[in-house]
């Protein structure tokens, strides 16, 4: 599965960014599918993924503020991210995960940076 992101960029504290992850398979075959960042100082951590129910995970640090979103026809996954706060700032990648058999493939995108600062 190759995983693209777009849509990062410098936005300012309490502006918006929407990314974009496109999976090259149908987003149906993956068990789940979402948003990790890797901010300054600090190891990479769960932003917001559709796990295996179907329920949308999201940290508690974006809780209100980011959405995630899908289009199933497309295979595309939406991370829209209101509010932004500087600590927002840092490398987002797209992750999925796809079990095959007894196996559980693991699948990154190449990141792409989201900077929030005035």
């Amino acid at each position: 599965v190759q995983l693209v992101e777009s849509g990062g960029g410098l936005a300012q504290p309490g502006g918006s960014l929407r990314l974009s992850c496109l999976a090259s398979e149908s987003i149906f075959s993956l068990y789940t599918i979402g948003w990790y960042r890797q901010t300054p100082g600090n190891q990479r951590e769960l932003v917001a993924a559709f796990v295996s129910s179907g329920n949308v995970d999201y940290a508690d640090s974006v809780k209100g503020r980011f959405t995630l979103s899908r289009d199933n026809a497309k295979n595309l996954v939406h991370l829209q991210m209101n509010s932004l706060k500087p600590e927002d700032t840092g490398v987002y990648y797209c992750n999925a995960d796809q079990r095959v058999g007894d196996l559980m493939h693991d699948y990154w995108g190449q990141g792409t940076q989201v900077t929030v600062s005035s």
